[in-house]
Protein backbone atom coordinates (compact mmCIF):
# COMPACT_ATOMS: atom_id res chain seq x y z
CA UNK A 1 0.00 0.00 0.00
CA UNK A 2 1.06 3.62 -0.55
CA UNK A 3 2.86 5.25 2.93
CA UNK A 4 4.67 3.08 4.94
CA UNK A 5 5.30 2.50 8.85
CA UNK A 6 8.77 3.57 7.76
CA UNK A 7 10.84 1.86 5.92
CA UNK A 8 12.94 0.51 8.57
CA UNK A 9 11.16 -1.41 12.13
CA UNK A 10 11.26 0.84 15.25
CA UNK A 11 14.58 1.28 17.05
CA UNK A 12 15.41 -2.18 18.65
CA UNK A 13 12.96 -4.01 16.84
CA UNK A 14 13.67 -6.54 13.85
CA UNK A 15 11.92 -7.80 10.60
CA UNK A 16 10.34 -10.98 10.97
CA UNK A 17 9.96 -13.63 8.94
CA UNK A 18 6.32 -13.77 6.77
CA UNK A 19 4.22 -15.89 7.77
CA UNK A 20 0.05 -16.69 6.73
CA UNK A 21 -2.19 -16.31 9.77
CA UNK A 22 -6.03 -16.29 9.64
CA UNK A 23 -8.18 -13.46 7.94
CA UNK A 24 -10.37 -12.17 10.91
CA UNK A 25 -13.01 -12.06 9.11
CA UNK A 26 -12.93 -16.42 8.78
CA UNK A 27 -15.03 -15.66 12.49
CA UNK A 28 -17.86 -14.32 10.63
CA UNK A 29 -17.29 -17.70 8.10
CA UNK A 30 -17.15 -19.94 11.10
CA UNK A 31 -20.32 -18.42 12.81
CA UNK A 32 -21.83 -18.58 9.76
CA UNK A 33 -21.37 -22.26 9.59
CA UNK A 34 -21.36 -23.18 13.43
CA UNK A 35 -23.80 -21.00 14.47
CA UNK A 36 -26.29 -20.30 11.13
CA UNK A 37 -29.61 -19.37 12.82
CA UNK A 38 -28.44 -18.13 15.71
CA UNK A 39 -28.62 -13.84 16.64
CA UNK A 40 -25.35 -11.90 15.98
CA UNK A 41 -25.92 -8.54 16.05
CA UNK A 42 -29.62 -6.88 17.58
CA UNK A 43 -30.10 -3.50 16.92
CA UNK A 44 -33.65 -2.06 18.24
CA UNK A 45 -36.55 -4.24 16.79
CA UNK A 46 -33.94 -5.46 14.32
CA UNK A 47 -32.27 -8.32 14.37
CA UNK A 48 -29.71 -10.32 12.21
CA UNK A 49 -28.38 -14.21 12.67
CA UNK A 50 -24.93 -15.04 11.59
CA UNK A 51 -25.80 -16.43 8.35
CA UNK A 52 -27.44 -13.14 7.18
CA UNK A 53 -24.50 -11.13 8.48
CA UNK A 54 -22.06 -13.20 6.68
CA UNK A 55 -24.18 -12.36 3.76
CA UNK A 56 -24.34 -8.64 3.82
CA UNK A 57 -20.50 -8.78 4.62
CA UNK A 58 -19.72 -10.40 1.72
CA UNK A 59 -22.00 -8.62 -0.52
CA UNK A 60 -20.42 -5.02 0.86
CA UNK A 61 -17.11 -6.63 0.08
CA UNK A 62 -18.20 -7.13 -3.16
CA UNK A 63 -19.07 -3.77 -4.07
CA UNK A 64 -16.33 -2.19 -2.70
CA UNK A 65 -14.36 -4.74 -4.69
CA UNK A 66 -15.77 -3.82 -7.47
CA UNK A 67 -15.68 -0.47 -7.48
CA UNK A 68 -11.68 -0.84 -7.29
CA UNK A 69 -11.29 -1.43 -3.64
CA UNK A 70 -8.34 -4.20 -2.98
CA UNK A 71 -5.52 -5.22 -0.19
CA UNK A 72 -3.72 -3.23 1.30
CA UNK A 73 -6.17 0.09 0.49
CA UNK A 74 -7.74 2.21 3.51
CA UNK A 75 -11.48 2.38 3.95
CA UNK A 76 -12.21 5.26 6.14
CA UNK A 77 -15.32 5.16 8.03
CA UNK A 78 -17.27 7.81 9.92
CA UNK A 79 -20.38 6.54 11.53
CA UNK A 80 -22.72 6.50 14.27
CA UNK A 81 -23.00 2.75 16.10
CA UNK A 82 -25.26 1.20 13.39
CA UNK A 83 -25.17 -2.18 11.58
CA UNK A 84 -23.50 -1.19 8.38
CA UNK A 85 -20.41 -0.02 10.81
CA UNK A 86 -19.85 -3.27 12.22
CA UNK A 87 -20.45 -5.06 8.51
CA UNK A 88 -17.80 -2.34 6.92
CA UNK A 89 -15.26 -3.58 9.29
CA UNK A 90 -15.33 -7.34 8.42
CA UNK A 91 -15.73 -6.49 4.61
CA UNK A 92 -12.86 -4.76 4.80
CA UNK A 93 -11.02 -7.74 6.82
CA UNK A 94 -12.49 -9.67 3.67
CA UNK A 95 -10.88 -7.98 1.00
CA UNK A 96 -7.61 -7.47 3.28
CA UNK A 97 -8.07 -3.87 2.90
CA UNK A 98 -7.76 -1.69 6.32
CA UNK A 99 -10.24 -0.31 8.62
CA UNK A 100 -9.97 3.07 9.44
CA UNK A 101 -12.85 4.20 11.94
CA UNK A 102 -13.46 8.10 13.44
CA UNK A 103 -15.06 9.02 16.53
CA UNK A 104 -18.62 10.42 14.94
CA UNK A 105 -18.04 13.44 17.14
CA UNK A 106 -14.46 15.21 15.17
CA UNK A 107 -15.57 17.97 13.41
CA UNK A 108 -15.17 17.74 9.48
CA UNK A 109 -11.92 19.28 9.34
CA UNK A 110 -10.71 17.02 12.06
CA UNK A 111 -12.10 13.91 9.70
CA UNK A 112 -10.56 15.28 6.62
CA UNK A 113 -7.06 15.17 8.06
CA UNK A 114 -7.91 11.49 9.15
CA UNK A 115 -8.22 11.06 5.17
CA UNK A 116 -5.60 12.74 4.34
CA UNK A 117 -3.50 10.89 6.69
CA UNK A 118 -4.50 7.45 6.22
CA UNK A 119 -4.38 8.04 2.32
CA UNK A 120 -8.05 6.68 2.57
CA UNK A 121 -9.46 5.56 -0.91
CA UNK A 122 -13.10 5.11 -0.23
CA UNK A 123 -14.79 6.90 2.43
CA UNK A 124 -18.17 5.58 3.75
CA UNK A 125 -20.06 7.91 5.73
CA UNK A 126 -22.86 8.04 7.97
CA UNK A 127 -25.55 9.96 6.21
CA UNK A 128 -26.39 12.48 9.17
CA UNK A 129 -22.85 14.10 8.28
CA UNK A 130 -23.54 15.48 5.16
CA UNK A 131 -20.40 18.71 6.18
CA UNK A 132 -18.05 15.87 6.66
CA UNK A 133 -18.68 14.07 3.24
CA UNK A 134 -18.18 17.47 1.52
CA UNK A 135 -15.28 18.45 3.69
CA UNK A 136 -13.09 14.95 2.93
CA UNK A 137 -11.69 15.16 -0.79
CA UNK A 138 -8.71 12.35 -0.74
CA UNK A 139 -10.72 9.46 -0.97
CA UNK A 140 -11.93 7.79 -4.84
CA UNK A 141 -15.30 7.90 -3.73
CA UNK A 142 -17.81 8.56 -1.13
CA UNK A 143 -20.82 6.08 0.03
CA UNK A 144 -23.66 6.70 2.24
CA UNK A 145 -24.73 4.63 5.84
CA UNK A 146 -27.82 4.89 6.39
CA UNK A 147 -31.08 5.40 5.02
CA UNK A 148 -31.01 9.05 5.62
CA UNK A 149 -28.97 11.89 3.40
CA UNK A 150 -28.70 12.34 -0.55
CA UNK A 151 -24.53 12.96 -0.91
CA UNK A 152 -22.50 10.37 -2.24
CA UNK A 153 -22.40 7.69 -4.81
CA UNK A 154 -24.74 5.55 -3.62
CA UNK A 155 -25.68 4.26 0.16
CA UNK A 156 -24.56 1.04 1.63
CA UNK A 157 -27.59 -0.51 1.51
CA UNK A 158 -28.21 0.16 -2.33
CA UNK A 159 -24.48 -1.27 -2.72
CA UNK A 160 -25.12 -4.42 -0.43
CA UNK A 161 -28.86 -5.30 -2.31
CA UNK A 162 -26.82 -4.88 -5.94
CA UNK A 163 -24.49 -7.39 -4.68
CA UNK A 164 -26.64 -9.75 -3.08
CA UNK A 165 -25.52 -13.42 -3.08
CA UNK A 166 -22.21 -12.43 -4.10
CA UNK A 167 -19.63 -14.88 -2.24
CA UNK A 168 -16.25 -13.09 -1.59
CA UNK A 169 -13.92 -15.36 -0.06
CA UNK A 170 -11.20 -14.04 3.08
CA UNK A 171 -8.01 -12.48 1.47
CA UNK A 172 -5.38 -14.40 2.37
CA UNK A 173 -3.08 -12.71 4.90
CA UNK A 174 0.02 -12.97 6.74
CA UNK A 175 1.02 -11.98 10.24
CA UNK A 176 1.85 -8.44 9.67
CA UNK A 177 -0.90 -7.66 7.04
CA UNK A 178 -2.50 -3.99 8.91
CA UNK A 179 -6.14 -4.77 9.44
CA UNK A 180 -7.10 -1.68 11.20
CA UNK A 181 -5.85 2.10 11.55
CA UNK A 182 -6.49 2.64 15.08
CA UNK A 183 -6.22 6.34 15.88
CA UNK A 184 -4.89 7.41 18.93
CA UNK A 185 -7.52 10.44 20.94
CA UNK A 186 -4.52 13.10 20.14
CA UNK A 187 -3.84 14.18 23.79
CA UNK A 188 -1.06 16.34 22.15
CA UNK A 189 -1.04 16.82 18.79
CA UNK A 190 -2.54 15.36 15.89
CA UNK A 191 -4.06 12.43 15.68
CA UNK A 192 -1.69 9.57 15.00
CA UNK A 193 -2.53 6.33 12.97
CA UNK A 194 -1.24 2.68 15.04
CA UNK A 195 -1.69 0.06 12.84
CA UNK A 196 -3.48 -3.06 13.82
CA UNK A 197 -2.25 -6.52 11.88
CA UNK A 198 -4.08 -9.31 11.30
CA UNK A 199 -1.78 -11.41 13.36
CA UNK A 200 -1.50 -9.09 16.28
CA UNK A 201 -4.88 -8.74 16.50
CA UNK A 202 -5.95 -12.95 16.47
CA UNK A 203 -3.55 -12.28 19.84
CA UNK A 204 -5.58 -9.75 21.31
CA UNK A 205 -8.93 -12.05 21.00
CA UNK A 206 -7.67 -14.87 22.23
CA UNK A 207 -6.09 -13.16 25.61
CA UNK A 208 -9.25 -10.79 25.88
CA UNK A 209 -11.26 -14.03 26.07
CA UNK A 210 -8.79 -15.80 28.10
CA UNK A 211 -8.34 -12.48 30.42
CA UNK A 212 -11.39 -10.52 30.80
CA UNK A 213 -14.31 -12.72 29.69
CA UNK A 214 -13.09 -16.45 30.54
CA UNK A 215 -15.72 -18.89 29.51
CA UNK A 216 -17.63 -17.00 27.16
CA UNK A 217 -20.02 -18.73 23.94
CA UNK A 218 -22.77 -18.01 21.83
CA UNK A 219 -25.28 -18.37 25.00
CA UNK A 220 -23.90 -14.80 26.44
CA UNK A 221 -24.88 -11.61 25.51
CA UNK A 222 -22.97 -8.18 25.02
CA UNK A 223 -24.55 -4.60 24.87
CA UNK A 224 -22.59 -1.82 23.76
CA UNK A 225 -22.35 1.68 25.55
CA UNK A 226 -19.33 3.19 23.40
CA UNK A 227 -18.53 3.82 20.06
CA UNK A 228 -17.65 0.78 18.19
CA UNK A 229 -14.65 2.81 16.42
CA UNK A 230 -12.23 2.38 19.47
CA UNK A 231 -12.31 -0.19 22.19
CA UNK A 232 -15.81 -1.03 22.36
CA UNK A 233 -15.26 -2.76 18.42
CA UNK A 234 -12.18 -4.36 19.50
CA UNK A 235 -14.33 -5.62 22.37
CA UNK A 236 -17.22 -6.44 19.93
CA UNK A 237 -14.50 -8.43 17.87
CA UNK A 238 -14.18 -10.81 20.67
CA UNK A 239 -17.66 -11.23 21.25
CA UNK A 240 -17.69 -12.38 17.17
CA UNK A 241 -15.10 -14.83 18.26
CA UNK A 242 -17.54 -17.00 20.39
CA UNK A 243 -20.25 -16.50 18.63
CA UNK A 244 -22.04 -14.04 21.06
CA UNK A 245 -24.80 -11.37 19.88
CA UNK A 246 -23.80 -7.57 20.19
CA UNK A 247 -26.64 -5.54 20.96
CA UNK A 248 -26.77 -1.55 20.23
CA UNK A 249 -29.09 1.16 22.28
CA UNK A 250 -31.13 2.53 20.35
CA UNK A 251 -30.19 5.92 19.77
CA UNK A 252 -26.64 7.32 20.10
CA UNK A 253 -28.21 9.46 23.34
CA UNK A 254 -26.89 7.12 26.17
CA UNK A 255 -30.21 6.13 27.71
CA UNK A 256 -28.89 4.43 31.30
CA UNK A 257 -33.01 3.21 31.55
CA UNK A 258 -32.45 1.86 28.45
CA UNK A 259 -29.31 -0.25 28.72
CA UNK A 260 -30.62 -1.22 32.06
CA UNK A 261 -34.04 -2.38 30.09
CA UNK A 262 -31.80 -3.92 27.78
CA UNK A 263 -29.58 -6.13 30.10
CA UNK A 264 -32.68 -7.46 31.64
CA UNK A 265 -34.39 -8.53 28.34
CA UNK A 266 -31.56 -9.83 26.60
CA UNK A 267 -30.01 -11.52 29.78
CA UNK A 268 -26.42 -9.41 28.93
CA UNK A 269 -23.63 -11.00 30.19
CA UNK A 270 -20.70 -8.72 29.53
CA UNK A 271 -20.76 -4.90 28.54
CA UNK A 272 -17.64 -2.51 27.91
CA UNK A 273 -17.32 1.22 29.44
CA UNK A 274 -14.92 3.52 30.44
CA UNK A 275 -15.15 4.05 34.43
CA UNK A 276 -17.30 7.83 34.34
CA UNK A 277 -19.75 5.55 32.13
CA UNK A 278 -19.88 2.71 34.56
CA UNK A 279 -20.45 5.19 37.78
CA UNK A 280 -23.22 6.89 36.24
CA UNK A 281 -24.66 3.83 35.57
CA UNK A 282 -24.51 2.86 39.69
CA UNK A 283 -25.80 5.98 40.52
CA UNK A 284 -28.55 6.34 38.17
CA UNK A 285 -32.38 4.73 39.74
CA UNK A 286 -32.77 2.52 37.17
CA UNK A 287 -30.23 0.15 38.05
CA UNK A 288 -32.52 -0.98 41.22
CA UNK A 289 -35.88 -1.17 38.76
CA UNK A 290 -33.84 -3.73 36.43
CA UNK A 291 -32.74 -7.37 37.01
CA UNK A 292 -29.15 -7.04 35.92
CA UNK A 293 -28.56 -10.52 37.54
CA UNK A 294 -27.02 -11.99 33.85
CA UNK A 295 -24.10 -9.73 34.09
CA UNK A 296 -20.97 -11.80 34.66
CA UNK A 297 -18.20 -9.05 33.10
CA UNK A 298 -18.37 -5.51 33.40
CA UNK A 299 -15.34 -4.49 31.82
CA UNK A 300 -13.93 -0.75 32.28
CA UNK A 301 -10.68 0.89 30.74
CA UNK A 302 -9.47 3.96 29.56
CA UNK A 303 -8.41 5.76 32.81
CA UNK A 304 -8.24 4.43 36.75
CA UNK A 305 -11.14 3.83 38.41
CA UNK A 306 -11.26 5.72 41.39
CA UNK A 307 -11.84 3.27 44.86
CA UNK A 308 -14.95 5.17 46.43
CA UNK A 309 -16.95 4.28 42.41
CA UNK A 310 -15.01 0.94 42.30
CA UNK A 311 -16.98 0.43 46.21
CA UNK A 312 -20.09 1.59 45.03
CA UNK A 313 -20.36 -0.35 41.70
CA UNK A 314 -19.53 -3.72 43.51
CA UNK A 315 -21.88 -3.02 46.04
CA UNK A 316 -25.03 -2.51 43.55
CA UNK A 317 -23.65 -5.05 40.50
CA UNK A 318 -21.92 -7.28 42.83
CA UNK A 319 -18.77 -8.91 41.80
CA UNK A 320 -18.43 -8.41 38.12
CA UNK A 321 -16.03 -5.59 37.91
CA UNK A 322 -12.93 -6.41 35.56
CA UNK A 323 -10.31 -3.41 34.91
CA UNK A 324 -7.79 -3.69 32.48
CA UNK A 325 -4.87 -1.09 31.51
CA UNK A 326 -3.96 -0.95 27.39
CA UNK A 327 -3.67 1.74 25.17
CA UNK A 328 -4.99 1.59 21.05
CA UNK A 329 -1.64 1.03 20.43
CA UNK A 330 -1.69 -2.41 22.75
CA UNK A 331 -5.32 -2.69 22.23
CA UNK A 332 -5.60 -2.71 26.19
CA UNK A 333 -3.49 -5.51 26.12
CA UNK A 334 -1.30 -4.45 29.37
CA UNK A 335 -2.96 -5.54 32.57
CA UNK A 336 -6.11 -7.11 33.87
CA UNK A 337 -7.61 -7.00 37.24
CA UNK A 338 -9.87 -9.58 37.46
CA UNK A 339 -13.34 -10.12 38.95
CA UNK A 340 -11.76 -11.93 41.83
CA UNK A 341 -9.57 -9.46 43.05
CA UNK A 342 -12.39 -6.21 43.04
CA UNK A 343 -13.27 -6.48 46.69
CA UNK A 344 -15.70 -4.13 48.27
CA UNK A 345 -13.92 -3.91 51.73
CA UNK A 346 -10.53 -2.21 51.45
CA UNK A 347 -7.76 -4.47 53.01
CA UNK A 348 -4.17 -6.19 52.11
CA UNK A 349 -6.62 -7.77 49.35
CA UNK A 350 -8.37 -4.92 47.86
CA UNK A 351 -5.38 -4.01 45.95
CA UNK A 352 -6.27 0.00 45.74
CA UNK A 353 -5.30 1.70 43.26
CA UNK A 354 -3.76 -1.39 41.15
CA UNK A 355 -4.35 -1.71 37.25
CA UNK A 356 -4.06 -5.52 37.58
CA UNK A 357 -1.19 -7.93 37.08
CA UNK A 358 0.52 -8.64 33.57
CA UNK A 359 -1.87 -10.35 30.54
CA UNK A 360 -0.88 -13.54 29.41
CA UNK A 361 1.78 -13.13 27.00
CA UNK A 362 3.15 -9.74 27.98
CA UNK A 363 5.72 -7.91 29.80
CA UNK A 364 6.00 -5.20 31.56
CA UNK A 365 8.64 -3.23 32.82
CA UNK A 366 9.12 -0.09 34.95
CA UNK A 367 11.71 1.95 33.23
CA UNK A 368 13.41 5.66 34.22
CA UNK A 369 14.47 8.24 31.75
CA UNK A 370 17.14 6.06 30.32
CA UNK A 371 15.47 2.59 29.52
CA UNK A 372 16.74 1.31 32.82
CA UNK A 373 14.06 -0.74 35.15
CA UNK A 374 13.45 0.73 38.01
CA UNK A 375 12.91 -1.54 41.64
CA UNK A 376 9.61 -2.02 43.33
CA UNK A 377 7.41 0.57 44.10
CA UNK A 378 10.01 3.36 42.52
CA UNK A 379 7.95 5.31 40.17
CA UNK A 380 8.68 5.09 36.27
CA UNK A 381 7.38 4.97 32.29
CA UNK A 382 5.00 1.76 32.03
CA UNK A 383 6.69 0.03 29.21
CA UNK A 384 5.29 -3.14 27.58
CA UNK A 385 6.99 -5.63 24.90
CA UNK A 386 4.49 -8.61 23.98
CA UNK A 387 2.60 -10.14 20.55
CA UNK A 388 -0.76 -7.18 21.47
CA UNK A 389 2.26 -4.01 20.66
CA UNK A 390 0.77 -2.37 17.43
CA UNK A 391 3.26 -2.90 14.33
CA UNK A 392 3.93 1.01 14.58
CA UNK A 393 2.64 4.86 13.68
CA UNK A 394 1.39 4.74 10.14
CA UNK A 395 3.91 6.63 8.04
CA UNK A 396 5.18 8.86 11.25
CA UNK A 397 9.00 7.68 11.66
CA UNK A 398 9.01 9.88 13.97
CA UNK A 399 6.70 8.90 16.22
CA UNK A 400 7.80 5.49 16.10
CA UNK A 401 11.36 6.35 16.67
CA UNK A 402 10.17 8.27 20.40
CA UNK A 403 7.75 5.51 21.20
CA UNK A 404 10.20 2.70 21.14
CA UNK A 405 13.50 1.96 22.89
CA UNK A 406 15.18 -1.35 22.54
CA UNK A 407 11.96 -2.88 21.59
CA UNK A 408 10.33 -1.69 24.43
CA UNK A 409 6.60 0.31 24.04
CA UNK A 410 6.90 3.65 26.33
CA UNK A 411 3.19 4.10 26.99
CA UNK A 412 4.05 7.51 28.29
CA UNK A 413 2.11 6.67 31.56
CA UNK A 414 3.54 6.69 35.09
CA UNK A 415 3.42 4.50 37.38
CA UNK A 416 5.07 1.43 39.73
CA UNK A 417 4.87 -2.17 40.22
CA UNK A 418 4.25 -3.95 43.70
CA UNK A 419 6.94 -7.04 44.55
CA UNK A 420 4.15 -9.36 43.59
CA UNK A 421 3.70 -7.75 39.92
CA UNK A 422 0.99 -5.74 40.29
CA UNK A 423 0.76 -2.46 38.94
CA UNK A 424 -0.12 1.10 39.69
CA UNK A 425 -0.74 3.80 37.52
CA UNK A 426 0.01 7.46 38.66
CA UNK A 427 -0.60 9.37 35.62
CA UNK A 428 -0.11 10.03 32.57
CA UNK A 429 3.73 11.68 32.13
CA UNK A 430 1.85 14.77 31.06
CA UNK A 431 -0.47 15.02 34.28
CA UNK A 432 2.90 14.68 36.69
CA UNK A 433 3.35 18.44 37.61
CA UNK A 434 6.63 20.04 39.37
CA UNK A 435 6.17 21.86 42.27
CA UNK A 436 9.05 23.81 44.08
CA UNK A 437 10.93 20.98 42.64
CA UNK A 438 9.05 17.93 44.04
CA UNK A 439 7.06 15.87 41.55
CA UNK A 440 3.21 15.73 42.18
CA UNK A 441 0.98 12.98 40.59
CA UNK A 442 -2.68 14.31 40.22
CA UNK A 443 -4.08 10.81 40.74
CA UNK A 444 -3.05 10.33 44.60
CA UNK A 445 -4.86 14.13 45.49
CA UNK A 446 -7.60 13.31 43.19
CA UNK A 447 -8.10 9.64 45.54
CA UNK A 448 -8.30 11.83 48.35
CA UNK A 449 -10.20 14.62 47.80
CA UNK A 450 -12.59 11.85 46.23
CA UNK A 451 -13.69 10.23 49.76
CA UNK A 452 -15.43 13.55 50.40
CA UNK A 453 -19.15 12.07 50.66
CA UNK A 454 -20.35 15.60 48.88
CA UNK A 455 -17.45 15.45 45.68
CA UNK A 456 -18.38 13.10 43.03
CA UNK A 457 -15.81 14.10 40.27
CA UNK A 458 -12.63 15.74 40.51
CA UNK A 459 -9.78 16.52 38.08
CA UNK A 460 -6.42 17.77 40.00
CA UNK A 461 -3.70 19.50 37.49
CA UNK A 462 -0.84 21.82 37.86
CA UNK A 463 -0.75 25.50 36.12
CA UNK A 464 2.26 28.11 36.12
CA UNK A 465 3.07 29.69 39.23
CA UNK A 466 5.48 32.67 39.82
CA UNK A 467 7.10 31.69 42.96
CA UNK A 468 7.13 27.80 43.09
CA UNK A 469 7.38 27.49 39.15
CA UNK A 470 3.46 25.30 39.20
CA UNK A 471 1.03 25.18 41.51
CA UNK A 472 -2.17 22.25 41.94
CA UNK A 473 -5.69 23.28 40.96
CA UNK A 474 -8.50 20.96 41.90
CA UNK A 475 -11.65 21.19 40.24
CA UNK A 476 -14.48 19.92 41.69
CA UNK A 477 -18.24 18.60 41.24
CA UNK A 478 -20.26 18.08 43.60
CA UNK A 479 -22.98 15.20 44.26
CA UNK A 480 -26.61 15.94 43.70
CA UNK A 481 -28.72 17.54 46.11
CA UNK A 482 -25.27 18.01 48.45
CA UNK A 483 -24.84 21.06 49.91
CA UNK A 484 -22.46 24.18 48.64
CA UNK A 485 -18.93 23.48 49.52
CA UNK A 486 -16.45 26.41 50.04
CA UNK A 487 -12.61 26.04 49.33
CA UNK A 488 -11.93 26.61 52.95
CA UNK A 489 -13.95 23.25 53.72
CA UNK A 490 -12.13 21.32 51.35
CA UNK A 491 -8.77 22.41 52.46
CA UNK A 492 -9.83 21.39 55.80
CA UNK A 493 -11.09 18.38 54.77
CA UNK A 494 -7.86 17.57 52.32
CA UNK A 495 -5.33 18.85 54.99
CA UNK A 496 -4.56 15.90 57.57
CA UNK A 497 -4.65 13.57 53.92
CA UNK A 498 -2.02 14.87 52.11
CA UNK A 499 1.47 16.62 52.57
CA UNK A 500 1.51 20.34 53.06
CA UNK A 501 3.13 20.68 49.55
CA UNK A 502 0.39 18.44 47.47
CA UNK A 503 -2.06 20.77 48.93
CA UNK A 504 -4.26 22.30 45.94
CA UNK A 505 -3.40 25.83 46.02
CA UNK A 506 -7.16 26.70 44.89
CA UNK A 507 -10.36 24.51 44.57
CA UNK A 508 -12.82 25.32 42.01
CA UNK A 509 -16.38 24.16 41.58
CA UNK A 510 -18.47 23.57 38.30
CA UNK A 511 -21.46 21.80 37.61
CA UNK A 512 -19.32 19.16 35.61
CA UNK A 513 -16.22 18.26 33.94
CA UNK A 514 -15.71 18.35 30.11
CA UNK A 515 -15.67 15.09 28.90
CA UNK A 516 -14.31 13.08 25.58
CA UNK A 517 -16.20 11.67 23.28
CA UNK A 518 -15.36 8.27 24.85
CA UNK A 519 -16.59 9.28 28.67
CA UNK A 520 -13.23 10.32 29.72
CA UNK A 521 -11.76 13.57 31.66
CA UNK A 522 -8.78 14.95 29.29
CA UNK A 523 -6.64 17.10 31.47
CA UNK A 524 -6.31 18.95 28.38
CA UNK A 525 -9.42 19.71 28.28
CA UNK A 526 -9.95 21.03 31.93
CA UNK A 527 -7.14 23.05 31.24
CA UNK A 528 -8.95 24.43 28.38
CA UNK A 529 -11.84 25.45 30.45
CA UNK A 530 -9.70 26.68 32.96
CA UNK A 531 -7.91 29.21 30.62
CA UNK A 532 -11.67 30.36 28.95
CA UNK A 533 -12.70 31.23 32.72
CA UNK A 534 -9.81 32.94 33.20
CA UNK A 535 -8.43 30.77 35.83
CA UNK A 536 -5.40 29.78 34.91
CA UNK A 537 -3.89 32.99 36.76
CA UNK A 538 -4.77 32.42 40.03
CA UNK A 539 -3.59 35.15 41.69
CA UNK A 540 -5.78 36.73 39.52
CA UNK A 541 -8.85 34.73 39.69
CA UNK A 542 -11.79 35.34 42.18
Amino acid sequence: MSGSLSTTPPAGRQLRMSRRVMNLAHMLTQNARRLPARPGFIWADKSWTWREIDSEVSALAAALAARGVAKGDRILVHSKNCEEMFWSMFAAFRLGAVWVPTNFRLMPDEVAYLASASGAKAFLCHGEFPEHAAAVSGPEFVWRIGGDGTFGERSLREAIAAHAGGSVSNAAVEHDDPCWFFFTSGTTGRSKAAVLTHGQMSFVVTNHLADLTPGTTEHDASLVVAPLSHGAGVHQLMQTARGVPTILLPTERFDIAEAFRLIERHRVSNLFTVPTILKMMVEHPAVGQFDHSSLRYVIYAGAPMYREDQKAALKKLGKVLVQYFGLGEVTGNITVLPTALHVEEDGPDARIGSCGYERTGMQVSIQDDQGRELKPFETGEICVIGPAVFAGYYNNPEANAKAFRDGWFRTGDLGHMDEEGFVYITGRASDMYISGGSNIYPREIEEKILTHPAVCEVAVLGIPDPVWGEVGVAVCVAREGSAALSEAEMAAFLGPKVPRYKMPKRFFFWEALPKSGYGKIPKRMVRDELEARGLLDITKAS
